[in-house]
């Protein structure tokens, strides 16, 4: 409960910090499986979109590598750079397409994430919606609150993740989440509402 309570009062300064950032959408990309929503001034997507239904898989992923796009990220601003290479859409949540789940090997689904944030909670959090969608069918936003750290000068690193699912079958809103991006790796329950007072840039939130 205390720790809640730090990262909240961590939010509310981060809101006022960042009212004079914003960040600009200057790239769409459809990679079949999901939407990116891209920025190439930070050189990361701002948010994607995708839907999961009973997602998971077996196959493997150890010889899948990242892919460079129109003006992203490069395998050399993350090398040695301190932070993971981290997914907006998991790989898991596609295992079961080996064509799809190298798709998400891709510089427009990856941002940089501390390694306590992309191998503790967010992936706890990614199993656990992963389970969910062998229930329902999902509607799944991902994206980064970005402040003014860089990789190198060039890589926009998210102070903040963030997670809104929605069950497509009720309508409702399952989860709304946001992360520290530190090596806490924190995470607190929110709502759209709060989260889109946060956000730098727009997101139409909805469940189809």
């Amino acid at each position: 409960m205390k720790r809640n309570k730090v990262i909240f009062i961590h939010v509310l300064v981060f809101l006022f910090f960042i009212q004079s950032f914003s960040q600009k959408i200057d790239q769409i990309v459809n990679k079949e499986i999901y939407t990116s929503y891209y920025s190439t001034e930070l050189k990361v997507p701002l948010y994607v979109v995708y839907y999961l239904n009973n997602g998971g898989g077996d196959y493997p992923r150890d010889k899948l590598r990242f892919i460079e796009g129109f003006k992203t990220a490069k395998n050399s601003d993350y090398s040695k750079s301190g932070y993971d290479r981290g997914h907006l859409v998991s790989a898991e949540d596609f295992a079961f397409d080996y064509r799809k789940e190298s798709l998400t090997f891709s510089y427009y689904n990856c941002f940089p994430q501390t390694r306590k944030l992309n191998r503790g909670s967010w992936k706890v959090w990614e199993s656990t919606i992963r389970n969910e969608s062998k229930r329902w069918p999902l509607k799944i936003y991902t994206g980064g609150i970005y402040g003014n750290r860089r990789i190198r000068g060039k890589v926009g690193i998210p102070d903040y993740c963030w997670k809104v699912v929605y069950n497509q079958k009720s309508g409702l809103i399952l989860h709304a989440l946001i992360f520290t991006n530190d090596n806490i790796g924190a995470v607190r329950r929110t709502t759209v509402s709060e989260l889109k007072k946060i956000l730098q840039y727009p997101v139409e939130f909805n469940k189809d």
